[in-house]
Parts: structure tokens; C-alpha cells; sequence
């Protein structure tokens, strides 16, 4: 048995952060409520994500990935060898070491993302429901237009890219390669080269590369090497293959004693305060408005969904303050034709919309669930998920209908109407409302928390299930780190002692990083900067045709 590794600080320093932005004062608000315990329940029943994706054991210590970072991704211990954005130990998947979740890049697990749909996450489609009934896919959303704005245009020699109507470009396909600028500038390249599944994350995120690993009883699973600001970590995906599309989840590599898991799922002894310590860290004067940490802790649950939140917030601050740019297309003061400049995209920092009680309890509930899920999977030993053969069409965890609340983990637009699209960032909310991809690979999600520079609350649309698995991917990876937080201050700062917290290997044991990583994501950008600047030459020139 090893007992976790040790971990950095929990929050990194902020030094080089201040350089970057000013910090306006904002209100941090009081605190919510939130007295009522959950109730106790039987943890031994494992909910349905129990065989959904895991991560690298402790063993494998990953560099300080995203130590640069705020708080929210720096190097933790607990995922050792895994991605890459969410690697933020704070709260976000410590072990990650570039990103994990942040992987807008898992875009459409194909060479060129999200089946090269017009470059468009698949927004294209015009309805959210175009498959049978089934799965919630309802009639009320199956004619809902959700035609990105903008224009399409054909690239000579083959391909297409998407332009928004203020010149951004949205999206490229070409050579196959996908890349996606989200609403605040951040930029994902889908790739793949030499059986490698290759995703950039832009500024601030870093990436991975993705291989073939081992097959376990009929199971597929698959080696992710995190690279961010020279720290590598690694981890393991389980794959999946649902209406004719490959999808990749979290997979354990290690688990903690089912007690531990017992003893973070019911209720402690008695409430706890606890003090994060959050009060001059910028990232949190900047989101003070719109989150705030639970006042007292009934048990684990809720203190894990508070560190899950802080992880997310802390990225997309860290990503802001490495700056986002993106192509920006206007026309000439001349002919009119199209040229070409950089658009810096500021954070916003004006008001926001305050992450309700609701939306945490529900958050916490997950968390709940996937305790329950882990704490079953410890006690079933080495064969329990790796002995059992994989059905030729497995849904991914992601469409669980169990699980339909996702903290989003990446910089993402959403087409909420024809002819509207509004951009999600990391920390914001987004509830699945319906279960059945469409012909797109699309399901319907509906804001439920969101700052004011993003979607409106109760705003709707189409999102890629590629986006919501890797949301869910951050979830697991970053729960994973809570508990091992959580085992490093048990029995100071109020909270409880808690029982045994070491670990067992799980059924696949993590894989080294792949040191090439690094270079591999050099050469797939400056790929991804030639392909931009070739369409942002023909736009230039008037070449290529709108679709």
C-alpha cells in the first residue's frame, strides 16, 4: 500500500499573475447558507459511473505542471502522471499536468475534432433532436435552429473555415486538422499523426498526446501524456464507442480504502468550518461576486465540491492572465476585402452572476455519486472494471442519465439561437437536458450558472458530447485530487481524522510520460499558425467562397 504523495502548496504564488492583469476590488458578498446535512446513504451502492474513466497512481509524480499558473492548476501530487490543464493542484486536477478537461481539444476524438462538421463543434445542425425519441431528446428542441453566425467558407484545396460576423475566425478544417476559437480567444487544434490523437489547448492550458495502450477484457484503453510549461504528467482513458463515434474517459489507476470513501460520502460528526485562506488570492477578488465557499462543511461532499469549483475559477483566471488572441478579419478601408489582425480579448471583469445554492447542491450530489461509484470499485478489487468486456455500442459516462450537471473546463461557445452564440468558460455551469446524440454528435444544455461575460442563465443550445465528457473527465480527475487534499489535512483546520487514506493499484497501471509530448505540440501549432495564416491570406485575397 503507498500512502499519497506529497503535494505542493495549495495555492501557487501569485507573483507573476499581478503582472498580467489589475484586479478590480469587487464585493465578495457574504457567504452562502447552507445548514442542512445530506442524509446519510448506503455508499456500497455504486451509481452508474463506476466504470467510467480514471486517472495515473500517486507513484508517478508529475513536475509542477501549471505551477505557473493561479492557484487552480498547479502541480498536484495525487494524479501523478496525468494532464495537463487541470493539473492546477488548488483545486483542479492537480495531476494534470497541462490539462485536463481543458481539453476543448477532445473536440470530436477524430483526426480533425468533432467530425469536421463546417467547423463547427457540429453547431451546424439545425436541430438538437434529429435522432428517434429516445434518451429525452425531445420535440421541442428537435427544429430549434442552431446555425452558428457568421459565414462559412471554402479553402482552396480542400477544407472549410467559419468566420463569426465580427471578423473572428471561429473555426478551420483543413489537411485533418480542426481548430476552434472559443468566444474569449482561446484556440483548440484536434489533431491526429502516426496513430496519435494530438489536442492543443491554446495560452494557458497546454495539451496532450494520446495513444493506444493496452487492452484489458475486451476494454480499450488508452495512454494521455499532459505537457504544460515543462512539467509532464501522465494518465489512463478507457475508450468508448457510441453511435459510430470514439469518446475517451478518466480512468483510475490507483484507488483509496473503501472507508476513506465512507467516510467522505456521510455526514462528519459535526458541521465543520473551515478557513481556505482564498482572501487576498487574486483570482478570488476577481470572482468574489459569483462564488463563495461554503460557511461550515456537514461533510467531504460539500468541502470536495468547494475545492472542484475554486480548481475551475482558478484555470480560467490562470488562462486569462496568459492572454488569448485570436484572427480577427475586417474589411479593408479600400476594396473591402478582408484583412487580417490580432484580437486581444480581455478579461471581463465587470459584474457576474452568482452561482446559486441550488446549483452547488447539485454539484454535490454528483460528487456524492461518484464517491459512492469509487468506493464500490475499491472494494471489488483489481478485476472490477477491467475484467469486464466492453459492449460494441457504450455509451460514455457523460451521458449517464445519473449525471447532467458539468462544471465546464474549457474556453467554449454555445449557439443558443439562429444567429446568436455566447461564449463558456471554466467555472461555469451547464445542465444536459436531453440524452441522445444527434446526427452531429451533439445533445441540448442549458446554462445554470454563469458569469456575466459568458451565456446568460437559462440560455440553450447544442454542445459537442466530446466537450461534456472531458467536463466530466476534469470532474473525476479533480475529485481525485480533493480526496488526496483532503488526506493530506485531515485532522487540522477542524476538519475530522479521517480512517485509512492509502491506495491500492487499480486493474491498469499508469504509463510513463511520453517525454516527446512536448515537441509533438510544438510541431501541431506551428501547423495549426501556417494553416491559419493560409486562410487568412485567402480571406485577404477574396479567395476561397462562402458556403
Amino acid at each position: 500500500m503507498n500512502r499519497i504523495s506529497g503535494r505542493e502548496g495549495f495555492f501557487p504564488r501569485w507573483g507573476v499573475l499581478l503582472l498580467c492583469l489589475v484586479i478590480p476590488a469587487l464585493a465578495w458578498g457574504q457567504q452562502e447558507k447552507k445548514s442542512s446535512a445530506p442524509a446519510p446513504a448506503p455508499h456500497a451502492s455504486a451509481p452508474s459511473h463506476a466504470s467510467a474513466p480514471q486517472h495515473s497512481a500517486p507513484q508517478h509524480a508529475a513536475p509542477a505542471s501549471h505551477q505557473a499558473a493561479t492557484g487552480g492548476h498547479a502541480s498536484s501530487p495525487s494524479h501523478s502522471a496525468a494532464p495537463s490543464s487541470h493539473n492546477n493542484t488548488t483545486a483542479g486536477h492537480g495531476n494534470t499536468t497541462a490539462s485536463h478537461g481543458n481539453s476543448a481539444g477532445a473536440h470530436g476524438n477524430t483526426a480533425a475534432g468533432r467530425g469536421n462538421t463546417t467547423a463547427t463543434h457540429g453547431n451546424t445542425t439545425a436541430a438538437h433532436g434529429n435522432t428517434a425519441a429516445g434518451g429525452g431528446n425531445t420535440a421541442s428542441h428537435a427544429n430549434a435552429a442552431h446555425t452558428p453566425p457568421g459565414k462559412s467558407v471554402s479553402l482552396k484545396g480542400g477544407g472549410s473555415a467559419h468566420v463569426r460576423p465580427n471578423g473572428q475566425i471561429r473555426s478551420v478544417n483543413k489537411n485533418g486538422m480542426h481548430i476552434e476559437h472559443g468566444m474569449h480567444g482561446g484556440r483548440t487544434v484536434v489533431s491526429t499523426h502516426n496513430g496519435a490523437r494530438i489536442v492543443s489547448n491554446g495560452r494557458g492550458r497546454g495539451g496532450y498526446v494520446q495513444r493506444a495502450y493496452v487492452t484489458r477484457g475486451g476494454r480499450s484503453y488508452y495512454s494521455r501524456t499532459y505537457y504544460y510549461h515543462g512539467g509532464y504528467r501522465s494518465g489512463v482513458y478507457q475508450g468508448y464507442y457510441y453511435g459510430g463515434h470514439p469518446y475517451y474517459g478518466y480512468y483510475p489507476a490507483y484507488y483509496y480504502r473503501p472507508a476513506y470513501y465512507g467516510w467522505a460520502y456521510n455526514p462528519w460528526p459535526a458541521p465543520v468550518a473551515y478557513g481556505w485562506g482564498w482572501g487576498g488570492a487574486p483570482w478570488y477578488g476577481y470572482y468574489g461576486a459569483y462564488y463563495q465557499p461554503y460557511p461550515v462543511y456537514p461533510s467531504a461532499a460539500f468541502w470536495l465540491t468547494d475545492y472542484l469549483l475554486a480548481a475551475s475559477l482558478q484555470a480560467a483566471y490562470a488562462a486569462q492572465a496568459e492572454s488569448s488572441e485570436g484572427w480577427l478579419l475586417h474589411p479593408d478601408a479600400g476594396d473591402g476585402t478582408l484583412v487580417a489582425s490580432l484580437l486581444d480579448v480581455a478579461p471581463a471583469v465587470a459584474e457576474t452572476a452568482k452561482l446559486s445554492p441550488e446549483v452547488k447542491k447539485d454539484l454535490a450530489e454528483e460528487v456524492k455519486a461518484l464517491l459512492a461509484a469509487e468506493q464500490a470499485e475499491a472494494g471489488k478489487g483489481k478485476s472490477s472494471s477491467g475484467g469486464q468486456a466492453a459492449s460494441k455500442d457504450e455509451a460514455p459516462p457523460a451521458l449517464d442519465p445519473k449525471f447532467k450537471t458539468f462544471v465546464v473546463s474549457a474556453d467554449l461557445s454555445l449557439v443558443v439561437a439562429e444567429g446568436e452564440e455566447c461564449g463558456l468558460t471554466d467555472g461555469d455551469v451547464v445542465m444536459r437536458t436531453t440524452d441522445t446524440p444527434d446526427n452531429d454528435q451533439n445533445v441540448n444544455v442549458k446554462v445554470v450558472a454563469s458569469t456575466k461575460a459568458d451565456c446568460a442563465i437559462g440560455k440553450e443550445g447544442p454542445l459537442a458530447v466530446d466537450d461534456l465528457q472531458e467536463m466530466y473527465n476534469h470532474f473525476r480527475e479533480s475529485l481525485k485530487d480533493g480526496m488526496g487534499e483532503l488526506a493530506k489535512k485531515q485532522g487540522t483546520g477542524g476538519l475530522p481524522n479521517a480512517p485509512d487514506t492509502s491506495t491500492t493499484a487499480g486493474d491498469v497501471p499508469a504509463p510513463e510520460p511520453d517525454k516527446s509530448a512536448e515537441k509533438t505540440l510544438k510541431e501541431q501549432q506551428a501547423s495549426a499558425d501556417q494553416t491559419e495564416a493560409e486562410v487568412k491570406q485567402e480571406a485577404s485575397s477574396g479567395g476561397g467562397g462562402e458556403q
